[in-house]
C-alpha cells in the first residue's frame, strides 16, 4: 500500500461530520504491517485497528505546534516514549482523537518511503521527523 488519506475522513470532511477537523486533537501512532494490519479504505476509526495492529493506541502521541498552511496540514515532531513490543512497525496512522475508540476518526496512513521502517521497537524512544515541507496537502 502506498501512503493514504484514508477515503471516508475526506468524505466526511466535506460535509463537516464530528471529529474530522484536524484543529482538534490529532495523535499519531504506529501499525503492525507485517503481521496484522492492512491497511482498507473502507476503515473510518480507531476501533478498526485491533490491540496486536496498533500496539501503542494508549501511549500515541498528541500532534502539537499544527499549522494550516496554503493546504498543507504540518506539526512539530512526534517523540514516542519507551516504545516497547514484538511488533515489526511498518506504518504511521493519524487520526482525530475524540476520547472513544468508535468516533477517533482515521486521517492518514504513512507505510512508504519512511527511513528506519518497518522496525522492532526495543523499549527505547521514537522520534517521528516529519517532512519539512509539511506532513500532507489537500
Amino acid at each position: 500500500m502506498a501512503n493514504a488519506l484514508y477515503p471516508i475522513w475526506k468524505q466526511e470532511v466535506m460535509q463537516a461530520a464530528a471529529n474530522t477537523s484536524l484543529g482538534g486533537t490529532v495523535k499519531q501512532t504506529f501499525a503492525d504491517i507485517t503481521s496484522a494490519y492492512t491497511y482498507n479504505a473502507a476503515h473510518d476509526f480507531v476501533d478498526d485497528l485491533s490491540t496486536f495492529d496498533n500496539p501503542n493506541y494508549g501511549a500515541a502521541t498528541t500532534l502539537s505546534s499544527k499549522t494550516f498552511a496554503n493546504g498543507t496540514f504540518d506539526a512539530a515532531d512526534t517523540a514516542t516514549a519507551s516504545l516497547s513490543g514484538a511488533a515489526d512497525l511498518g506504518a504511521i496512522i493519524l487520526y482525530v482523537d475524540s476520547g472513544a475508540e468508535a468516533s477517533s476518526r482515521l486521517v492518514l496512513y504513512l507505510d512508504a518511503s519512511i527511513t528506519g521502517m518497518p522496525f522492532t521497537p526495543s523499549g527505547g524512544d521514537v522520534t517521528v521527523q516529519w517532512n519539512a515541507s509539511g506532513i500532507f496537502t489537500l
